[in-house]
């Protein structure tokens, strides 16, 4: 049954039994004191807005029954999944080194799991990504195919790096992508803005933008 997200730069049609809720990296790391995010110097609490509407747009995914998806951020804590120009970062190494929630950025390590605020719950798919796009050396493309999506909801941080990479992987890759943009965030409100704004100029080249009040009125 074909719906209708109100959206930027035009509303999107979509039907809930091909939609997927895709949750990027909200991990402790990122969005949490004393993790990887606030080691390379950032404002955390900057991220951290996105948390409430997320969590509301997550609510009504689940009551819809739509597939919901989570990715985290990591490496192998022997850091052979870690190519040298990710490791250092600065002229200094930060994935690895011990921190206030283990090792940084290290699978299995406290900082490296997702925010008690929206933790997956029993059958919600969890992607451990070694590169930003959450496709790249993962399991999602088969994930989707097998699960017969088309469009994907995507939110999380942060909106430039991660969030940005894997829209522009699923648009390759033929998905539909949907970024409500308070349910995403930057350490850098400049890169937040732009990036939502290459994502949907020309007609959408990569994706639409929206909020999560649409994207709940749409599901609903």
């Amino acid at each position: 049954m074909t719906r209708l997200f109100q959206a930027e730069p035009f509303a999107l049609n979509f039907d809930p039994a091909t939609t997927a809720l895709v949750v990027i990296d909200m991990q402790r790391d990122f969005v949490e004191p004393g993790g990887f995010g606030e080691a390379l110097g950032n404002d955390v609490s900057l991220v951290r807005s996105a948390i409430e509407p997320c969590g509301k747009l997550l609510d009504t995914a689940r009551e819809a029954g739509i597939m919901v998806i989570h990715t985290r951020e990591g490496h192998r804590a022997d850091l052979t999944d870690c190519p040298p120009a990710k490791l250092t970062r600065g002229g200094k190494t930060f994935i690895g080194e011990k921190g206030p929630k283990g090792r940084i950025l290290i699978r299995g390590e406290a900082g490296h799991d997702i925010i008690p605020e929206l933790y997956p719950i029993a059958g919600e798919p969890i992607i451990d990504k070694p590169g930003k796009g959450a496709f790249y050396q993962t399991d999602l493309h088969l994930i989707l195919q097998n699960n017969n999506i088309k469009t994907l909801i995507v939110c999380g941080v942060t909106t430039e790096v991660c969030v940005g990479t894997t829209v522009r992987e699923a648009n390759d890759r033929g998905y539909e992508c949907i970024v409500p943009e308070d349910c995403v965030g930057s350490y850098f409100p400049e890169f937040h803005q732009s990036t939502l704004d290459m994502l949907k100029a020309q007609g959408a080249i990569f994706g639409w933008v929206s909020n999560s009040e649409n994207i709940i009125e749409g599901l609903k």
